[in-house]
């Protein structure tokens, strides 16, 4: 199984970027894929999730509004579209696969983890 995250970057506050993440080899009929990110000094956060099957997302509270979790079934693909971007949502942020039609924000109930791409939202 493979995660290829992409599309991080340097942008400014308020600004926007758009994170894909391409999950291959995982046989599963049903999946969740979750984004995380780590900022410098802190620990890992859960940013959003989405059950592969029936698009139910989750949002953490304080990109909600902000970031849009999408999916492309055919070509095994989410996106996060990140949007009004903010100094503090500055991180590594790294996609992650379940086998679950359930989506958590805790990083050890998924099995496998892209390398991550940094985003870094800085004048």
């Amino acid at each position: 199984v493979q995660l290829q995250a992409s599309g991080g970057g340097l942008v400014q506050p308020g600004g926007s970027l758009r994170l894909s993440c391409v999950v291959s080899g995982f046989t599963e009929d049903y999946y969740a894929i979750g984004w995380f990110r780590q900022a410098p000094g802190k620990g890992r956060e859960g940013v959003s999730c989405i059950n592969m099957s029936y698009g139910v997302k989750y949002y953490l509270d304080s990109v909600k509004d902000r970031f849009t979790n999408s999916r492309d079934n055919a070509k095994n693909t989410v996106y996060l579209q990140m949007n009004s971007l903010k100094p503090e949502d500055t991180a590594v942020y790294y996609c992650a696969t379940r086998a679950s039609y359930y989506c958590s924000a805790l990083g050890p109930q998924y099995s496998y983890w892209g390398q991550g791409t940094l985003v870094t939202v800085s004048s």
